[in-house]
This record gives C-alpha cells, structure tokens and sequence, in this order.
C-alpha cells in the first residue's frame, strides 16, 4: 500500500481521536464503512457520545454536516427538501432538505413513522432524492449515520427489514472504562474539543481513498469462504431469511476497506470474522422475535466456528 495513504488514514483516526477517547474499533469500522460507501447505524443507549463521534468525522474530513431528530410528526418533506411558490421569481423553487448533505446524523430513527423513515430508502441506496417527480442527485460522498435507543419502546416505530438492508453496519460504541472516562473528565472540563478540531481530508481524498479500497486483492479462496458463510446463513435452522447478495457485496466491500485501514492491500480471514457481525447480524430474520439483535450475533458467531476455513498465503495473486 502507498505509503501517502497509509499516512493519510492514521491522520484521520488521530484527529478523530484528538476528540473521541477509546472506541479505536468504532472509528476504524466507521472509516470502512464511508468507504465502502455505506451507512451506519449506531444503537446505543443517550449520551455515549453518538453525535459526537458523527461531528468528529465531519470536521476531520471537511465534509458538510446535518443533523435531522426523527419524531413521530416529521414528515418526508423535512427529510427531502419541497418545492415552494416563490411570488418574486413567479416560479416554484426547490428548498433542499438536510439529506442534502455529506454526513448526515438521522438521531433516533425509529422514532419516525415509516413513511418518513422509507424517504431515506431511495437517498441511502441511489445517492438521489425524487421531488417532485424532478430527480436530484445527492453530494459525494454521501453518508448517513442513523442512531436508534435499544431500550427505549415506547413511540418508537421498529425499522423493516427493507430499511435495515440498507445499513452496511450495525454497531455499538457501549460504555467507557474507568481510565477512559476519566480521561473524558479531563478533556471535557474546560472547552469542547471539538470545536478546536480541524480538517485533515476533503472530499476528494475520501474518494481517493474509496478507490484504493477497490484494489485491495481478496483470494479467491477467501472469496469462497465469504459466500460459503453469508450462504449458510440461510440454511440454519434458526434463520428464516438469510442475507441477501446485498449482505454478500457490502462484506466484500467492507473487508477490503477494512483491510485497507489495518494498512495492507490483501485481505485475510481475520478481516471477514471481524466484520461479518456487524455487517450480517441486523440483516438476519430469526424465528424469535424478543431478543433478536442478540441472537443474529450469536448466529453468526455460531457459523464462523463452523463454516471451514482454508489455509493459503493470501497474498499471492493468481
């Protein structure tokens, strides 16, 4: 890997981490899933530092930034933008909604009805928004960073399976340890870190990087073994749906973008046993309704001791 790159992507992480203590895992699969072009979506319970962690990236990476909260009376039009009579142009005229943007923070997206959580569907999938019958293509990169409270219930609506797929990740920040926190205190006491951060990469390098992520070379023995597991998803007694070739093609994406940012241009299996939790675990349907986000991660962690594994150097090109 080009040593301009390698330097660029700890840059990131070390500004990112000038702000965000600990969560280094976090940071690094939130970095593979930008990019590979994904979306993440963030369950935690308040105040782990979701939206911090979304601003962090923002400003690291001189990417525009919003930030949409979902309650149950947001309507579609919120999201999107709507075309308005202006009575000076004489015209109706386009007012672009907070989608148009590079990062977007959609806070506790459950609480949403899901007819405004589907109008994020047609942005997160086809990077464009339809107004109006007029299509509208969204900024590059366009990354969305969904949070949602496991605990809370109540006026919550539960996103479908269709909406799920769309996330490339599922993922948890959790609590803190001791030294962590108490370095938090430390840093937090006076002023916010965040507002001395400054940007480190554009958008151009973003995509740069994207690029370098598709040349990664995957075996494709290693390629074997990632169908084998994503297939034996559906064929567990345990699961009634499986991934689809969507979760296939987002943990391919993922590995080689992670592999990227472990700082190598091949892939090894350790890359696809670290991502396959996060990336096939939320797209799972399980017979057991209660505590399914639970055993979606105990299903593939299941599968990962028992799909074999075959030995090769993976770093010889056929």
């Amino acid at each position: 890997m080009e040593e301009k790159t390698s330097s660029l992507i700890q840059t990131i992480k070390q500004n990112i981490s000038q702000v965000i203590i600990g969560h280094s895992h976090t940071v690094d699969l939130l970095l593979t899933a930008l990019l590979s072009q994904g979306h993440v979506l963030l369950e935690d319970v308040p105040g782990t530092g979701k939206t911090m962690l979304a601003k962090s990236l923002a400003k690291s990476l001189d990417l525009t930034f919003s930030r949409i909260q979902f309650t149950p009376d947001l309507l579609p039009s919120d999201v999107t933008g709507l075309n308005y009579f202006n009575q000076k142009e004489g015209a109706f005229v386009l007012r672009k909604g907070p989608v148009f943007t590079h990062v977007l923070l959609a806070d506790e997206i459950n609480r949403a009805t899901p007819r405004t959580q589907s109008s994020l569907l047609e942005a997160m999938e086809e990077r464009q928004v339809t107004i109006d019958g007029d299509t509208c293509p969204l900024k590059h990169p366009f990354f969305v960073i969904a949070t949602q409270n496991p605990v809370e219930t109540a006026g919550t609506y539960p996103l479908p399976e269709a909406q799920l797929d769309r996330f490339l990740m599922q993922l948890s920040m959790g609590y803190p340890d001791k030294e962590e926190e108490l370095a938090i205190l430390d840093r937090f006491q006076t002023d916010s870190p965040l507002e001395q951060a400054q940007a480190v990469c554009t958008a151009k390098d973003i995509a740069a990087l994207s690029q370098a992520a598709a040349q990664v070379f995957v075996h494709p023995l290693l390629k074997n073994y990632l169908v084998d597991l994503v297939q034996a998803t559906r064929n567990h007694p345990q699961i009634q749906n499986g991934a689809s070739p969507r979760g296939s093609l987002s943990l391919y994406r993922a590995v080689r973008s992670y592999a990227l940012i472990q700082g190598r241009d091949y892939a090894v299996p350790e890359d696809i046993k670290t991502l396959a939790t996060p990336v096939l675990a939320h797209r799972l349907t399980t017979a057991r309704a209660f505590g399914a986000r639970f055993l979606g991660r105990e299903l593939i962690n299941q599968l990962l001791n028992t799909v074999p594994l075959p030995t090769e150097d993976w770093r010889r090109r056929l």
